[in-house]
C-alpha cells in the first residue's frame, strides 16, 4: 500500500486507535497502513482524520483535542496526547508518520519532545540501500534510517528530562550519509547546506542519491583478499607535509599510499575504508586518536577517467584542520590521469609521464643471469654531440624518478617503466617534450643470447620494448 494521504483510508480500530485513558494515538500495521518509507501516513491525512473522528464520535469529543496544526508540515501534540510505541521498535507509531515534523507539548506549555521529518529527494541505486545519519559532532554511535530506500521519516531531535528520563538536544547538528558497496556515495550536511542555525519540528527535504559506481569491480571480499590493496594505507596529519609535483613542492594534510596499485584499486580500497564503522581506525598514523571511516570525509572521486582527490574541510574529523590529499606509490601508467588537490584547494597535475612495458621471452625469463639496459639511440633531439648507442658515451635512459632503466630479468615476463616525457633533458635541454628513440639490449648466460631491439617512445602510456632472445646453445663456463 502506498503512503496514505486520504483520511478516508483510515479507520478506528484498524489503522488507528485512540487510547483515551493514557491519551495515546496508536497506528497499526493493519488494513491500509504498512511500514516502509514509501508507505505510512502523512501528518495532514492523520490530522484530517482526527478532526473527522472528533466531530463524529460521541465518545472522543468528550476528551481534549489532541493535535494543533501549524502548517501542513508542522504539528503539535497537545493536551497530554502523544503517539504510541517503543522507539526501538520500527513499527512504533512515530515511524509511520510522513511529510511533517511534530512536537509533544508538556503540561507547562514547553516541548518535551521534538521530531523533525527528514525527506530525501532522488533515487537510490537499490531499494535495499540504507542511509544513516549522525546527530552529534562526537564519535557517538549513529543510527540507520528506519527503512531502506529513499527516506521519509520522523527523527527525534530533542527530548527533555521529563520524557522517559531522557535529556538530549540534537538540534544543532545533522549529517546524513549514503554509502553502499558498488554505488557512488551520497552525503548532506543539513544545517550547513541550508544555512540553518538550528533544526526544528518541521519537514526538511534534501537531495540524497546514489547510482551504480562503474569504477568498482570487486566485492569487499575481493578487496580484502588482494595483497596489493591490503598493503595500502591512509595517514592524516595535523601539520602539512610537502610533496614535489613537477618542480614545485606542494603542501598536503592527508596521504594515501597506493602500494603500487592501479588508480582503480586505490579507489576501491579507499571507498571500502569509508564504510568502516566505529571501532575501526582507518588512520595509519598517530596524530588522531581515531578516524572512523563511515563519518570521514570522502577522499577520492572519478571524473571521467581521471581520479581526483577531494579537499578535506575537517582533516581526521577535526573541523579546525583543513587540507589537501596526496596519493603516493601508484602505478606509473596512471600518472597522467591523477589530479591532486593541495592545501590551497588547488588542483595539481604531474608533468606528462610516458609509460609502458618491457617484455621478455622465455629464454630471458629462464636465465637467472639475464639483464637488460635501455639506451637513447642517439642525442639528435638534444645537443647532438654524438652520444649515440654504439659509442663510449651512449646514454642509459632514466625513468621518471631519475633511476636508470636497467636491471635483472629475474624470471619476470614483463616490467613496467615510466619516463618524464616533458622534463627529461639527458640528451640536452632541447630534447624535453620530444619522442625518444631507444635501443634496448638484453642477454643472459646459460639460456639467453645477446639481443638488441629498437623503437621510439611517444607521448603515450602504451609504449613497449620487446626482447626476444634466441636460445643460447654454446655458452660454457666449467668450474
Amino acid at each position: 500500500m502506498a503512503k496514505i494521504i486520504d483520511p478516508d483510508q483510515l479507520t478506528q480500530g484498524t489503522e488507528v486507535d485512540f487510547i483515551t485513558g493514557s491519551k495515546l494515538i496508536r497506528l497499526n500495521y493493519a488494513g491500509n497502513l504498512t511500514g516502509g518509507n514509501e508507505n505510512g501516513v502523512s501528518w495532514q491525512a492523520l490530522y484530517s482524520f482526527i478532526k473527522e473522528e472528533w466531530k463524529n464520535d460521541d465518545n472522543l469529543v468528550r476528551f481534549p483535542f489532541p493535535v494543533l496544526s501549524i502548517t501542513t508540515e508542522q504539528f503539535e501534540l497537545i493536551n497530554g496526547w502523544n503517539l504510541s510505541g517503543s522507539l526501538v521498535d520500527t513499527s512504533a507509531s512515530q515511524y509511520l508518520m510522513r511529510d511533517g515534523g511534530w512536537a509533544v507539548v508538556g503540561g507547562d506549555g514547553g516541548n518535551t519532545e521534538e521530531w523533525m521529518n527528514l525527506t530525501t529527494l532522488g533515487q537510490f541505486s537499490s531499494s535495499l540501500n540504507t542511509a544513516y545519519y549522525y546527530q552529534t559532532s562526537s564519535e557517538a554511535p549513529f543510527p540507520d534510517s528506519i527503512f531502506p530506500g529513499p527516506v521519509n521519516q520522523g527523527i527525534r531531535i530533542f527530548a527533555s528530562a521529563s520524557d522517559d528520563n531522557q535529556n538530549f538536544d540534537f538540534r544543532t547538528f545533522f549529517k546524513i550519509y549514503l554509502r553502499e558497496q558498488g554505488a557512488t556515495y551520497g552525503f548532506y550536511d543539513l544545517l550547513a547546506e541550508q544555512n540553518l542555525d538550528a533544526l526544528t519540528y518541521r519537514k526538511f527535504a534534501l537531495p540524497l542519491t546514489n547510482a551504480t559506481d562503474l569504477n568498482i569491480s570487486q566485492s569487499d571480499a575481493g578487496v580484502n583478499a588482494n595483497s596489493v590493496q591490503q598493503g595500502m594505507s591512509i595517514t592524516y596529519f595535523t601539520e602539512s607535509f610537502q610533496e614535489t609535483i613537477g618542480d614545485t613542492a606542494r603542501d598536503f594534510k592527508v596521504k594515501i599510499d597506493g602500494n603500487n596499485g592501479t588508480k582503480q584499486q586505490i579507489y576501491e580500497w579507499v571507498q571500502l575504508q569509508l564504510r568502516s564503522g566505529s571501532g575501526y581506525d582507518i588512520d595509519a598514523g598517530d596524530n588522531f586518536a581515531n578516524v572512523t571511516g563511515s563519518v570521514a570525509e570522502e577522499l577520492l572521486e572519478f571524473v571521467g577517467d581521471t581520479l581526483k582527490t577531494k579537499f578535506q574541510n575537517a582533516v581526521g574529523g577535526n573541523a579546525a584542520i583543513s587540507g589537501g590529499v596526496f596519493i603516493a606509490n601508484f602505478r606509473a601508467v596512471d600518472t597522467n590521469t591523477i589530479t591532486l588537490v593541495d592545501d590551497l584547494n588547488v588542483e595539481r597535475t604531474f608533468p606528462f609521464v610516458a609509460a609502458g612495458t618491457i617484455n621478455f621471452n622465455d629464454n630471458l625469463q629462464n636465465d637467472s643471469a639475464a639483464i637488460y639496459k635501455i639506451f637513447f639511440t642517439n642525442d639528435n633531439a638534444g645537443d647532438n654531440t654524438g652520444r649515440d648507442f654504439g659509442t663510449q658515451n651512449a646514454i642509459i635512459i632514466q625513468d621518471n624518478n631519475g633511476a636508470p632503466i636497467t636491471g635483472s630479468v629475474a624470471t619476470s615476463a614483463s616490467r613496467d617503466f615510466d619516463y618524464d616525457y616533458d622534463n627529461n633533458v639527458q640528451r640536452g635541454n632541447a630534447s624535453s617534450g620530444s619522442d625518444v628513440p631507444f635501443t634496448g639490449v638484453a642477454l643472459g648466460l646459460g639460456t639467453a643470447q645477446y639481443v638488441v631491439t629498437t623503437g621510439t617512445w611517444t607521448r603515450s602510456i602504451t609504449n613497449t620494448v620487446n626482447f626476444v632472445s634466441a636460445l643460447e646453445r654454446n655458452y660454457s663456463n666449467p668450474e
